[in-house]
């Protein structure tokens, strides 16, 4: 086993066995491609959001939030061209009937397939001699469109047709014309939302990475054509600006890919996708594309209605592009746990616990007594618990055991400091002992000042 395998297994092993993430359906077997969040889980994953939110759009005046619904008219989807192109290259096992994505097991093989056709891939199978993974002779490769089908009402016929979105850029852009009507803000301007998006991955894997179900946390920023480069260095600057400060994310664990044209999405005329060290190997965490006016100019079209947008204090009249910086939440989530995973040999035991940053970790305090059957210690540590409770917010209590399991759990759930009352603080001077999560250094203060 390699050492980026072997830490990805210690991710995944730490963040169920201590509540971040579970399999989905799991006492059923499992669903595969879905994820369950626990309570760690579900605070980490809304701290970063709230964080990405405050960033982009509540510290901003030129960003306007929205929240469009999951369902929408199949017209959406059949504008924006994802039902005609939005597939993943399909292969199967011919003997067992499985479904594989074609470039994966190229890429497993150590061959970079992006950008290659159908036929392409097909024909580098062959010339590798590549068999599925149970050894048995692969199909041609055909495209397998990823969008999620279902009906709507009562009638199930080709009139009740709906997807489920697969992105949360489209309904963005059919409540531009809303926002322009309603609030008629300068140009550039950008809606931004946070969101459910659901693709039917032929094969989900690695953990979170790749996954069935995900949320996404994206902007369409309107500018006018003549500046969209400067717009799209601006907002890719912002990007790592927020990965660093706001994520906790090394500089050099982060990498620049300026997507070549041939790999570029249907829609984009330039892409930089933004890659991160995973334990999984370097992978894209998100991307900023410029769109242009493809999304706008097929809604015109479809829709028949003006896009159009007259900019203030002129009468110059035009259809805005669009820059998309495009965040997956649980890519996110994994660079996060990545980033913040430590192992530390102590006394020849190895001390393992979580770096996040203060302000993303699930838990910022947890305070115990020294001993949970003295009830004058347990007595005042809920009288410090209840105090910093009242400060902070997100804090916790435990008595559940020895101090040293307390901190052993505290450090793999990635708290900050743990809080002790003993004795000393009843008996004597009314000090806690504060133990700090990435040193575990231990100070005496009043509570008061923590």
């Amino acid at each position: 086993m390699n050492k980026n395998t072997e830490l990805m297994e210690k991710i995944v092993s730490l963040a169920k066995r201590r509540g971040f993430i579970w399999q989905g359906s799991e006492v059923y077997g499992g669903a595969r491609g879905t994820w369950d969040y626990g309570p760690l889980g579900v605070s980490l994953k809304r701290k970063i959001m709230n964080e990405w939110w405050q960033f982009f759009v509540e510290d901003r005046d030129d960003m306007y939030g929205v929240d469009a619904a999951i369902l929408m008219n199949p017209k959406v989807w059949q504008a924006s061209g994802h039902v005609a192109t939005f597939a993943d290259p399909l292969v199967e096992d011919l003997k067992t009937g499985e479904r594989f994505r074609a470039d994966h097991l190229l890429k497993d093989a150590g061959v970079e397939a992006e950008g290659l056709t159908n036929e392409a891939l097909t024909a580098k199978i062959k010339e590798l001699g590549l068999k599925s993974p149970k050894g048995n002779e692969l199909s041609e490769v055909r495209s397998f469109n990823m969008m999620f089908q279902t009906n709507v009402g009562a009638v199930v016929d080709e009139n009740s047709v709906a997807y489920l979105r697969p992105e949360t850029a489209q309904g963005i852009f059919t409540n531009y014309k809303n926002v322009v009507d309603s609030f008629y803000p300068n140009l550039p301007f950008g809606l931004a939302q946070i969101g459910k998006a659901f693709r039917n991955e032929i094969s989900p894997r690695d953990f979170i990475f790749r996954s069935r179900e995900f949320e996404q946390m994206e902007i369409e920023y309107f500018v006018h054509p003549d500046t969209w480069q400067e717009n799209f260095d601006k907002l890719l600057q912002d990007t790592h600006t927020f990965l660093k400060d706001k994520m906790g994310l090394k500089p050099e664990m982060i990498h620049e890919l300026d997507v070549p044209e041939q790999d570029r999405a249907h829609y984009s005329r330039k892409t930089i996708d933004i890659e991160f060290d995973y334990p999984i190997g370097k992978e894209e965490l998100m991307g900023i594309a410029y769109r242009t006016d493809f999304d706008l100019g097929n809604i015109q079209r479809v829709s028949g209605k003006s896009m159009g947008y007259t900019v203030k204090g002129t009468n110059e009249k035009l259809v805005p592009h669009v820059i998309e910086p495009s965040f997956g939440v649980e890519r996110m989530v994994m660079a996060v746990l990545t980033a913040s995973y430590r192992e530390q040999e102590v006394d020849g035991k190895t001390r393992t616990y979580l770096a996040l940053p203060e302000h993303l970790a699930p838990v910022k305090i947890i305070v115990a007594p020294l001993l949970k059957n003295k009830p004058q210690l347990v007595e005042k540590a809920r009288e410090v618990y209840a105090e910093l409770r009242a400060k902070y917010g997100n804090v916790s209590f435990d008595d559940s055991g020895k101090v040293g399991k307390v901190y052993a759990k505290a450090d793999e759930i990635g708290v900050p400091k743990v809080v002790v009352i003993d004795f000393d603080t009843i008996e004597n001077d009314g000090l806690v002992s504060v133990r700090n999560r990435d040193d575990a250094s231990q100070i005496r203060v009043k509570p008061s000042t923590i």
